[in-house]
């Protein structure tokens, strides 16, 4: 595959990753809102089953599409420092797979909200029980740091390669900074309530400029690869 087709791959990747996680989000806060307690949110949950049936679906992509993004943003800034680049990719191996390890809490989920369409539903205590635990308001997701380690890395070696303009590198290596320190503070609850959701607006605007701008203008090839010139050709030998 050409560097410029990788970059079209990971452009459209991130597009569609954004996509799919916005979706998933309003699917998932759609199957429980407006619900109080453990037996309503199931109740509501059992209503909107199809809805959580599509949003693990996209949940899947999700980690596939991370996998995609961490071999594409490899390939791309390898050149620049492979051992920072190799890292960023293991950070989005890491986010893929801590997604997909995530993906059986929602089927288990799903099942306790369904179970007594079918006869099999557990005592009504056990219900609320583990209910309660898994509709229990978590901190930030692990494969988030994950994913905001490895988008600071790929950041940065696209600022040093010079591989996108300029700005649109700063600011990626600013906004996935901002959530690499904010996501642990968040996860151990000295971070909370409205600033815990707009330190993700800066990496939306990074991610919404980046994407487009590996579709139409692809990366330019390292100067350790780029073809010569007939002159410097000739010189060469």
């Amino acid at each position: 595959m050409t560097r410029k087709a990788t970059a079209r791959t990971a452009g459209f990747t991130l597009l569609f990753y954004i996509c799919a996680g916005i979706l998933q989000m309003t699917l998932g806060n759609a199957a429980t809102a407006g619900a109080q307690g453990s037996a309503a949110k199931l109740a509501r949950i059992a209503e909107h089953a199809s809805d959580l049936r599509v949003g693990i679906l996209l949940g899947l992509l999700e980690c596939f599409s991370a996998l995609v993004l961490g071999v594409t943003f490899y390939a791309i800034t390898r050149d620049e420092g492979p051992e920072l680049a190799l890292f960023g990719l293991v950070c989005r191996l890491c986010e893929g797979v801590l997604g997909a390890v995530g993906i059986p809490q929602t089927l288990a989920l799903l099942w306790l909200a369904t179970a007594g369409a079918g006869g099999g539903a557990p005592e009504p205590g056990t219900v609320n029980a583990l209910g309660a635990y898994l509709l229990m308001p978590g901190p930030a997701p692990i494969g988030a740091i994950f994913w905001a380690a490895g988008s600071t890395v790929f950041s940065f070696l696209l600022l040093r390669g010079k591989i996108v303009p300029v700005f649109i590198a700063w600011l990626g290596v600013l906004s996935s900074a901002l959530l690499v320190v904010g996501l642990p503070m968040q996860l151990v609850g000295a971070l909370q309530g409205g600033s815990a959701t707009l330190m993700w607006l800066p990496v939306l605007v990074f991610e919404l400029a980046l994407g487009p701008w590996l579709i139409v203008k692809g990366v330019p090839e390292p100067a350790s690869r780029a073809p010569l010139q007939p002159m410097q050709a000739l010189r060469a030998n």
